[in-house]
């Protein structure tokens, strides 16, 4: 794929993944056909932001979980009322590098 595609992305892109991540899409971008292109860039990524604004608001119910594809994690959170509220905590902090290793996974996904 072309240099300018391939910045362009990452720039437009760059808050779904983590920055070690950054030169593994940049290599994979550059490796991938142009005919890929607009697949990956219709790809759904969640946005980390959003995604911890609902773990904030709607957590203890497990929907952070659910939007993440996580369905069993998100039936275990809500029977739990979010693990007495403990795990509800423990995700403000770690839902957003989930949501970022979610958004890899479909990013390579979407090239292979």
């Amino acid at each position: 794929m072309e240099a300018q595609k391939v910045d362009m992305y990452i720039a437009t892109n760059a808050k779904f993944f983590e920055s070690y991540q950054i030169p593994r899409v940049n290599d994979m971008l550059t490796n991938a056909d142009d005919s890929k292109f607009l697949a990956i860039q219709a790809a759904n990524l969640k946005d980390p932001t959003t995604i911890l604004i609902i773990s904030i608001f709607a957590g203890h119910l497990g929907v952070d979980r659910f939007m993440l594809g996580d369905t069993g994690l998100g039936i275990a959170k809500l029977l739990t009322c979010g693990g007495l509220g403990i795990w509800t905590i423990v995700d403000f902090f770690l839902i957003m590098g989930r949501t970022r290793e979610v958004n890899m996974v479909n990013f390579q996904r979407m090239l292979y």
